[in-house]
């Protein structure tokens, strides 16, 4: 499951929540290709999380604070949160095995 993240629930959903598990946050938009390119693969791993990490959804065209808060330049734009903090981030339509990688490395 890929939870939707607005400016109310994110402090919950991401910041809180990666305190105890990885949260990869996808900052992504509507009108952006690679963004819907991406979607079955994050469908796929978070299929898969099982309660070791958590797949959030940013809609920035509907979330502009958010996305400005966090620098997002381009798209998807994915930040990996860990205890409170952003600690690592990709761009663009990247390969699977390399945003398991990523969450892999986080995992406690």
């Amino acid at each position: 499951m890929i939870i939707d993240a607005n400016l109310d629930n994110f402090t919950t959903v991401v910041l809180e929540k990666s305190k105890q598990v990885p949260v990869l946050v996808d900052f992504t938009a509507e009108w952006c290709a690679p963004c819907r390119v991406m979607e079955p693969v994050l469908k796929k791993i978070a299929a898969d999380a099982k309660e070791r990490f958590v797949i959030v959804k940013v809609d920035t065209d509907e979330e502009q604070k958010l996305a400005g808060r966090y620098g997002v330049r381009g798209f998807p734009t994915f930040k990996l949160f860990r205890h409170g903090e952003v600690k690592d981030e990709l761009m663009g339509a990247i390969p699977e095995s390399l945003i398991r990688e990523i969450l892999e490395r986080y995992m406690d």
